[in-house]
């Protein structure tokens, strides 16, 4: 199954590496195809380098652990959301195959899509780790 982690999910773990947020990361890392877009890529160094430099370590870390691939960020105006800079995540999810977003962001959580599936940490582990 391919699973795209959203900005939000990442920066939870970076900042607390015993969350629950931290273990379905590193779930799907071992156990599923991860990846990330170019531009959640972008938006977690530029958020830690703007509010949490001193997790810079913990973020760098964390990504040279896990195993993952990145996707191209595509643009298009078809797709309708309520926040214009998920549309290039979602596209990016759509033409890459994605099964999953997992993600905290209400704006994917309240899409009306099939396929992929926006699916939060809590839904996750009901369904695939039954923790």
């Amino acid at each position: 199954m391919k699973v795209l982690v959203d900005t939000n999910i990442l920066f939870s773990a970076i900042l607390n590496e015993n969350s629950r947020v931290a273990k379905a990361l590193i779930y799907v890392s071992l156990y599923h195809e991860m990846v990330f877009a170019e531009q959640n890529l972008w938006e977690i160094r530029e958020i830690i380098r703007r509010k949490m430099p001193t997790k810079k370590r913990a973020m760098e870390k964390l990504l040279r652990t896990l195993s993952y691939d990145v996707i191209k960020t595509l643009e298009d105006t078809e797709i309708e959301m309520r926040d214009a800079k998920d549309k290039p995540i979602l596209l990016a999810a759509i033409q890459n195959g994605v099964d999953i977003i997992l993600t905290g962001d209400k704006d994917f959580l309240v899409l009306k899509i099939k396929h992929p599936r926006c699916m939060n940490v809590a839904e996750f582990f009901e369904e695939y780790l039954n923790d």
